[in-house]
């Protein structure tokens, strides 16, 4: 009997952690960052409507929206990580999902790096 309860008790803490484990995984992937650059000299990367500064390292979907042909909006990150994800002079929205792993990540313009960019960290989950 007691044998048996011990079997169960291991069964039901494997299955909550598999559950926790793609509770994780469906929150990362689920998650919706969306970054904007122009019409004027702006850029920005939010998550639900608020400012990004750190999140869980993860795959995430970036929908970027362009509004000038005289901007890109680029991402580079940790070990040599980086995606254009709109070259100048795209005009438009593109939707990409990257996988971030846990290092420091900064956004920008690729025609104006220098004031334009912005940055926001993936911590190890």
């Amino acid at each position: 009997m007691n044998r048996r309860l011990l079997v169960i008790g291991i069964v039901t803490a494997v299955a909550a952690t598999a559950l926790t484990a793609a509770a994780f995984a469906r929150h990362a992937a689920s998650l919706t960052l969306v970054g904007t650059v122009g019409p004027g000299y702006t850029i920005n990367l939010k998550v639900g409507g608020k400012n990004l500064v750190r999140l869980k390292a993860g795959t995430y979907k970036f929908v970027v929206h362009d509004k000038s042909s005289i901007h890109g909006w680029s991402l580079d990150g940790p070990n040599g990580f980086a995606k254009d994800l709109t070259p100048v002079p795209f005009v438009g929205t593109k939707t990409v999902t990257l996988n971030l792993t846990a290092g420091k990540y900064k956004f920008y313009c690729p025609s104006h790096e220098a004031q334009m960019f912005g940055h926001f960290s993936a911590v190890a989950s």
